[in-house]
């Protein structure tokens, strides 16, 4: 059966929902449809019939065509040179829509990816626009896509109260198992009661099903998320933007190698095979960034590749990498870190030859660190520097995502698996 997104479900039925409609649109790149037809190039020809009006098109992180790496940037009623529609980011000063940009709307249609991490900022553009459209009346549409990780598993840590941040800003695991759609009914339910939430879901699409088990279009949803297969890796990996190693951005396999110029990538592989985790075998390789941490200088490290994706545990896997860097190079100690700055991320080394906590700022936050934003708690960073074993981390792990399953249960809108 052919996996049809949101999109494609509404463009089956002739853009219903919207004719006659004034209507704001917040995507990206990604969001297109079976053909590979963007929603603006769909929607454009309506637009100019006058059978519905695209008051404005709103870009989260990245821009609205993914061109930027890192950035805060900030357009606000820029018109399109091609085809004259107004842009506003949503990643920069404005991380939700101004009741300025909101102006004239009616329906806010939302089609953005999502990967099934919780520090994807998507979903958070998706939630703030929501909270934004709530007190002004103003409906929203939320357009499904699959999750890529499947709908069915979840892992990680699960954030707590006081640790939100744009890289997780509702009480979500790591891996959180839901949808676009999902996210939204969760945070409607729980956090944005008055939102006026509808969806429009998939089809042909199975809780279980990894993205390349559907026939669903893959586009690059972000510059460092070129495939599948990081996506896998992505919800333990992103744990090392917290930290000095570099986790392979400014190089073609980013969140795959991790790496630094002070490792043995060869004893490092050695020693993480030894452990026989599930899923998983680690070859040593030698890599030079082109930009980001190291930037331009030779580090050795480890390629994560896994084998078995439904043995894999990538939380687990990646902590386990972080603790065997600190048994054969030491660590930082954090309050002596801060102190001296050891790690800028735009500088060619860091000052200190062995593994270090990033001290903010980090995603707009300036005084907090950046590892205790990412794991949503402060305690995952202490297990990992006490060395604690894999087996008590894992429990507590699944222990923080058995109580989130009443609330996710309450969330899901496909029950096929």
């Amino acid at each position: 059966m052919q996996t049809a997104t949101g999109l494609d479900v509404l463009a089956h039925d002739g853009f219903r929902q919207l004719l006659g409609k004034n209507i704001g649109i917040v995507c990206n790149q990604s969001t297109v449809t079976h053909d590979f037809v963007h929603i603006i190039d769909v929607l454009l020809p309506l637009h100019q019939a006058g059978k519905l009006t695209i008051k404005s098109v709103f870009g989260p992180e990245h821009g609205l065509f993914g061109h930027t790496q890192d950035n805060m940037i900030e357009w606000e009623g820029i018109a399109d040179k091609r085809t004259g529609l107004i842009i506003n980011s949503l990643y920069g000063e404005h991380r939700e829509p101004t009741p300025a940009m909101l102006e004239g709307i009616d329906l806010m249609v939302v089609d953005i990816p999502d990967i099934g991490s919780r520090y994807y900022t998507f979903a958070w553009t998706m939630a703030l626009t929501m909270k934004a459209c709530a007190p002004l009346g103003i409906p929203v549409l939320v357009l499904d896509r699959p999750n890529p990780i499947n709908g069915a598993v979840i892992e990680g840590t699960l954030l707590k109260e006081g640790f939100e941040s744009f890289v997780g800003l509702y009480q979500v695991p790591t891996r959180h198992g839901f949808t676009a759609a999902e996210i939204a009914t969760y945070v409607k339910n729980r956090f944005i009661p008055n939102s006026d939430l509808s969806t429009v879901l998939l089809k042909g699409w199975s809780r279980s099903d990894y993205f390349d088990e559907t026939d669903a279009p893959w586009v690059m949803p972000s510059p460092n998320m070129p495939t599948l297969d990081t996506a896998i890796v992505y919800p333990g990996a992103c744990l090392l933007e917290g930290t000095n190693l570099s986790e392979g951005r400014g190089t073609t396999r980013p969140f795959e190698m991790v790496g630094a110029p002070f490792l043995d990538g060869w004893k490092l592989a050695d020693a993480l095979n030894n452990l026989s985790l599930p899923g998983v075998i680690f070859r040593p390789m030698q890599f030079e960034p082109t930009f980001n941490k190291h930037a331009l200088t030779l580090c050795e490290g480890i390629f994560v590749h896994v084998t078995e994706r439904r043995a894999f545990e990538s939380v687990i896997t990646y902590i386990a990498i972080m603790q065997e860097i600190i048994r054969q190079v030491g660590i930082k100690d954090s309050s002596s870190a801060k102190r001296e700055n050891v790690f800028k991320p735009d500088s060619e080394e860091t000052t200190y030859k062995a593994f270090a906590w990033r001290q903010p700022p980090y995603e707009y936050e300036h005084n907090t660190m950046p590892i205790h934003m990412l794991a949503g708690n402060d305690w995952l960073n202490k297990d990992i520097e006490n060395l604690t074993s894999l087996a008590e981390i894992r429990e507590r792990l699944l222990a923080e995502c058995s109580d989130f399953g009443t609330y996710r249960q309450e969330a899901l809108l496909y029950h096929n698996d």
